[in-house]
């Protein structure tokens, strides 16, 4: 997949957020940078590399997996396949969104 249909498949993920109210940032370290802000409705979804509450950083085989529930969040995590900078509690509430 390019990373305009990451950015595509992010979009319809947040959509389904609701009220989540926060930016967060997906550093996809080979291809490039996803970037949520939630706070405006409806979520805005850019290539844009600016701050977030939460960042994700993964490779974009990794993401995909994420995407597609063949990667589980918390084994990612625990395997160093996926690296999270911030706000912690929102990453566990944004892994539930993302199953």
């Amino acid at each position: 997949m390019s990373l305009e249909q990451y950015t595509a498949l992010v979009g319809e993920k947040t959509a389904e957020a609701g009220d989540l109210n926060k930016k967060v940032k997906f550093d996809l370290t080979d291809e490039g940078i996803i970037h949520v802000d939630a706070t405006v409705s409806p979520p805005s979804v850019t290539n844009d590399d600016m701050d977030a509450d939460v960042t994700f950083v993964l490779s974009a085989e990794n993401f995909e997996g994420l995407m597609d529930g063949s990667l589980n969040p918390q084994m990612a995590f625990m395997m160093g396949k996926l690296k999270i900078e911030g706000d912690m509690g929102l990453a566990l509430k944004l892994a539930d969104i993302f199953e």
